[in-house]
């Protein structure tokens, strides 16, 4: 079975977005809705000080505590190793939002749109008519199955996303696992997360 999987180069993210705003255009989400986003750390201290950007998303576990918990299977992993939400049986109890250690669920409790019933971009209505379930990123499951590569890889602008199928040990993401140093989030939490970072400094954990 397919594992996929993605590595996110530190060194090489600026923080400009292109990921977050690439997602909202696919997917079409809500105002405050964020499948993608960076967060930034500051390291250091003055004059010398850095910026740390860390792109985070779903990590789609191998072993998701989220589908554990989820009282009516709306959490699933399907064919693809993927972790994905079935909006027509989620109840909204939130359980497995509690149980995600990356924060990278969203219960939307009403639909909203940034313009009057308009998402944006318009006509992309993959979320419409969704409130009161848990929304979350899918690694964009319906451009995997044309072929394509996540909205967010494709958008960024320095190629510090590395995305592929981590049990063919000729992709690229298997071999950049192999050559680089690469941590994963919360490792301890024991959610074998599908999302890799390349260490921003070889001698500093971030």
């Amino acid at each position: 079975m397919k594992r996929y999987g993605m590595v996110i180069d530190l060194r090489l993210c600026i923080s400009c977005n292109a990921c977050t705003v690439a997602c909202k255009a696919e997917h079409g989400t809500g105002p405050g809705v964020f499948w993608c986003k960076v967060l930034e750390k500051e390291t250091g201290k003055y004059p010398r000080v850095r910026r740390l950007f860390i792109p985070v998303l779903c990590n789609h576990c191998a072993d998701p505590p989220c589908e554990k918990v989820c009282p009516t299977g709306a959490t699933f992993i399907d064919e693809n190793g993927l972790v994905q939400v079935d909006a027509k049986r989620c109840m909204g109890c939130s359980a497995c939002i509690l149980a995600c250690p990356y924060d990278a669920r969203t219960l939307v409790e009403e639909e909203r749109f940034y313009f009057p019933d308009t998402p944006i971009p318009h006509g992309v209505d993959e979320l419409r008519g969704q409130k009161g379930v848990v929304q979350k990123c899918t690694f964009c499951a319906e451009r995997l199955r044309r072929d394509e590569v996540p909205a967010c890889v494709e958008a960024c602008p320095t190629s510090c996303r590395i995305f592929g199928d981590v049990n063919d040990p000729e992709s690229e993401i298997s071999k950049a696992l192999r050559e680089e140093r690469c941590f994963r989030l919360l490792e301890e939490s024991g959610t074998d997360p599908s999302s890799w970072y390349i260490r921003w400094k070889p001698s500093q954990r971030p």
